[in-house]
């Protein structure tokens, strides 16, 4: 758990926020604070411990036994009249009440999670209860001490740029104009890479941005997270928010819902870059699972670290916009991010900021740390398995698309073949994806599929001689152990891959 954060009035809306430990930075050296004061006057916890007034929670009855987690999950049970006439009782009740992240819960339980097109109110609550800014009261909650109020406003008031500028020379990704399938192949399979002249003759880099998709496609709906909402509602909120994490258009049907055509030809919207070379699951035809995605978000949008499904490459390209990416190989632990045994959960913080603001910091001195943003007619490169993290630096457009590459085809096979269990993207009636790809690979390149299989043996041989280093074993069964006991070591060899110990 964070310590308390301290906050004194006369540090409102400063650079940094003041701990019991010391004091720890929200912002960089800059003397413009991107951190206002809170519209309600509430105060992080530790300001309680300075405060000699009352204190707001002594009157919110029986309920002020309850730690300020919980009551927020149970405040997520009541229906809207409920929660909003038990806002009336009390100022400590009010500013719980009033917080967005439960009306948000709210919205997706009631009819406006069923509906694609509605007027935007600039919040969850003021949109649920149909209230226009004039019509939302405010009240004077300075005696209200919570960090579990008080965070998520500071986590959405960040300035991203103390985040994504001043990226250290040896973490940043390679920049290309562009490069050859040779090159890609040889070279930067296994790279992260930005190239700033390849996708310049793509129609859309010319045709494309915010304010003509919400004039051409303002009745079409679009998937956002947990909603399907008309480019018209998506593109109010996206305007006119103040989430910690603003929702973020995915859409994997774009294409058929904007009626364009991808691929090289006479009237088609885009196609796939010539550097990345055959895409081995085009051989599933309709069979494939989801790849490709139009991506539309406002500033602070975008995604949590994770690594792309399947085991595949991707690329991502800006349209409008730009993005910052914090990337890591496989087998790195990134701060704040823990993966079960099994790799098929992960944890980490619930939002961007708040990694950016508890493990930024931490991360970028890793030795494999890679950073950079990409911008407007630029694209990137995220190979298999790499971690990344990325998030919009302003309102923008993007198109994304998963791949698998030859260079990467053990991977995959690997995946698909020994965690059928964590294989996404694939329609239901599709039972056996391994088996398919590995039918349809054979058939069409079976030199290809053998060398796959080899290249798959041999990684997973590796794994073991390395497994058998760090627990002692050895070749020679007949061979006593030694009785050193454990010992451990990262030399193991050189020219061998940097795979994971399983």
């Amino acid at each position: 758990m964070s310590p308390h954060r301290v906050w004194s009035n006369n540090q409102r809306g400063s650079d940094g926020l003041v701990t019991a430990g010391g004091s720890h930075s929200l912002t960089d050296d800059s003397s413009e604070s991107s951190i206002p004061p809170h519209p309600l006057g509430i105060k992080p916890l530790g300001n309680k411990y300075l405060y000699d007034g009352k204190d707001a929670r002594e009157s919110s009855g029986h309920l002020q036994v309850l730690p300020d987690e919980l009551l927020s999950q149970v405040l997520e049970f009541l229906d809207s009249r409920s929660l909003r006439l038990l806002g009336y009782t009390c100022k400590f009740l009010f500013a719980f009440c009033l917080s967005d992240d439960v009306w948000k819960t709210i919205f997706l339980d009631s009819e406006f999670a069923r509906k694609s097109s509605f007027t935007w109110q600039g919040s969850w609550r003021a949109t649920v209860l149909g209230l226009t800014a004039e019509k939302r009261i405010r009240i004077d909650c300075n005696n209200v001490f919570s960090d579990v109020l008080h965070r998520p406003f500071v986590c959405s008031y960040i300035s991203l740029k103390n985040y994504t500028a001043n990226i250290p020379l040896l973490n940043e990704i390679d920049r290309f104009e562009n490069l050859t399938y040779s090159e890609f192949t040889e070279s930067w399979s296994n790279k992260p890479f930005i190239l700033t002249k390849c996708i310049q003759d793509w129609p859309v880099c010319r045709s494309w941005n915010l304010e003509t998709l919400h004039k051409l496609y303002s009745d079409v709906s679009f998937r956002a997270e947990a909603v399907d909402w008309s480019f018209s509602t998506y593109y109010q909120y996206m305007m006119d928010n103040h989430d910690e994490s603003p929702l973020y258009l995915f859409d994997k049907k774009f294409a058929e819902k904007m009626k364009i055509e991808v691929g090289k030809g006479e009237g088609t919207a885009y196609w796939k870059p010539d550097c990345f070379g055959p895409d081995l699951f085009e051989l599933l035809g309709p069979e494939r699972p989801a790849h490709r995605w139009l991506i539309i978000g406002p500033e602070r949008s975008g995604s949590t670290f994770h690594k792309d499904p399947n085991a595949t490459s991707a690329w991502n390209a800006v349209i409008q916009g730009s993005k910052y990416w914090i990337m890591f190989p496989p087998s790195v632990s990134v701060p704040g991010v823990y993966v079960s045994e099994d790799s098929s959960e992960v944890t980490s913080p619930l939002s961007i900021a708040e990694w950016l603001l508890e493990f930024h910091a931490e991360a970028r001195q890793l030795r494999e740390c890679r950073e950079g943003v990409c911008r407007a007619g630029e694209i990137l490169h995220v190979p298999s398995g790499w971690w990344h993290l990325v998030v919009n630096i302003e309102a923008g457009i993007a198109l994304t698309q998963n791949f698998v590459p030859r260079s990467h085809l053990a991977d995959v096979l690997s995946f698909l073949r020994d965690r059928p269990e964590q294989v996404s993207g694939f329609k239901r009636d599709i039972t056996d994806p391994y088996n398919l790809f590995a039918e349809r690979l054979k058939a069409e390149d079976p030199e290809l599929f053998e060398n796959g299989l080899k290249e798959l043996a041999e990684k997973q041989m590796a794994k073991k001689r390395r497994w058998d280093i760090v627990v002692g074993n050895h070749a020679d069964e007949e061979q006593p152990a030694k009785k050193s006991g454990f010992s451990f070591g990262f030399g193991f060899g050189e020219g061998e891959d940097e795979d994971e110990i399983p």
